[in-house]
């Protein structure tokens, strides 16, 4: 059986306990065995997240022990998958840019605030994440992100939508949904998910977060049956 451990807590407003739920009886039912975690502290024990499949982050606008995402620094790196929704894992720690390299990016606005309808474009053919899914409205926060341009994008939204001083720039697609690399890890993001309703309002956004985090927790046993290990990855250089 793979495990997965789900971090919850941060700004209640993102509903963790909610979504740390739904995304548990997701992975479930993938015979995953799913740990829900309301302790970052829990990312002190290298061994344990060593012997995971996939960590899922919901924990909003935090403090985070700089040794605990070098933890996960290499956890990830040696093939664990990392998921994530909303601010949950994109706003997670807003001091620590490593947690920001891996994860692929930053938010930074919701021009309008929650209630801003908009939709989500599928870029059909990116990845099997997206296979067979169409275009869809969502209702919610419009996020938008600062991003490492090594992501893989699955799905984007048009901005500008609600007036603000970005506007004086041309419009452009804003990624909603994306796949990178860390190492041998597999990291999958999208920015829906501001509140757990989200994901019975507009089903797509469910099936993407779905199948977003089964490929990152797929990552590790690629790895292993692959012999792949960290050793050209590893640098004793300064990086932050």
């Amino acid at each position: 059986m793979k495990k997965a451990l789900i971090l919850q807590g941060g700004w209640d407003g993102h509903e963790p306990q909610l979504t740390s739920k739904r995304f548990a009886g997701l992975l479930e039912k993938h015979g995953y065995a799913c740990t829900i975690s309301d302790t970052l502290d829990v990312l002190g024990d290298l061994d344990r997240l060593m012997d995971l499949d996939l960590i899922v982050a919901c924990w909003t606008m935090g403090e985070i022990d700089h040794r605990y995402v070098q933890n996960v620094c290499k956890a990830v790196g040696a093939g664990v998958g990392l998921a994530g929704c909303h601010g949950g894992m994109c706003d997670s720690f807003r001091q620590d840019t490593e947690w920001q390299f891996i994860t692929g990016g930053q938010w930074v606005s919701h021009p309008g605030g929650d209630g801003i309808e908009y939709t989500v474009n599928i870029r059909h053919g990116s990845s099997p994440i997206v296979e067979g899914l169409e275009d869809f409205p969502v209702c919610s926060e419009h996020y938008y992100l600062h991003i490492d341009p090594a992501v893989e994008v699955l799905a984007t939204t048009r901005f500008p939508v609600v007036p603000y001083y970005h506007i004086s720039n041309k419009p452009v697609d804003m990624p909603v949904a994306w796949t990178k690399f860390w190492g041998n890890g597999r990291v999958f993001y999208t920015s829906l998910g501001h509140h757990d309703d989200v994901f019975d309002k507009s089903p797509s956004a469910q099936v993407l977060m779905e199948r977003g985090m089964v490929w990152a927790g797929e990552g590790k046993q690629y790895a292993v049956e692959h012999g792949l290990t960290t050793e050209r990855f590893e640098n004793t250089a300064k990086m932050y």
